[in-house]
């Protein structure tokens, strides 16, 4: 969903607008003020006008960063930081939704934020069941 975001839509912004492209429904994200900063300083640094996109294809001109290429893109860095499995754009979205569980501890809040249909579903998708089972069994006894 973010290769798509034009300068536009973020710059002077509180929130992010866009459509989800498997259910067609719109989400409306916050951008908090420590996103904002370091969005503000990426499109001077980069002088974007508000047409451009924020994470440009090196070919053609005005192009978004097509998926295979951010895929490319998060592998290498993953490598280079000593990460030696597949990194996908989902494994950022998952990565995100077990970090904000752990703090918030709120399922109804990021199945939500997901657009999922159940917690069940957004505990799976995030990995905590596992975690809440090993918890649950590691002090247990009868």
């Amino acid at each position: 969903d973010i290769i798509k975001i034009k300068a536009g839509d973020i710059a002077g912004k509180d929130h992010l607008i866009f459509r989800d492209k498997k259910t067609n429904k719109e989400h409306r994200l916050p951008i908090n003020r420590h996103l904002r900063k370091e969005l503000t300083e990426y499109i001077e640094n980069l002088k974007f006008d508000k047409d451009d996109y924020i994470i440009p294809s090196q070919k053609g001109i005005n192009r978004p960063l097509s998926r295979s290429q951010a895929y490319y893109v998060l592998n290498a860095t993953a490598a280079a930081c000593g990460v030696n499995e597949p990194i996908g754009t989902h494994t950022m979205r998952k990565t995100f939704g077990y970090w904000h569980y752990r703090q918030h501890r709120d399922v109804a809040l990021l199945q939500q934020i997901f657009g999922h249909s159940s917690p069940s579903i957004t505990l799976r998708y995030i990995g905590i069941n596992d975690d809440i089972i090993e918890k649950s069994l590691e002090d247990f006894y009868i």
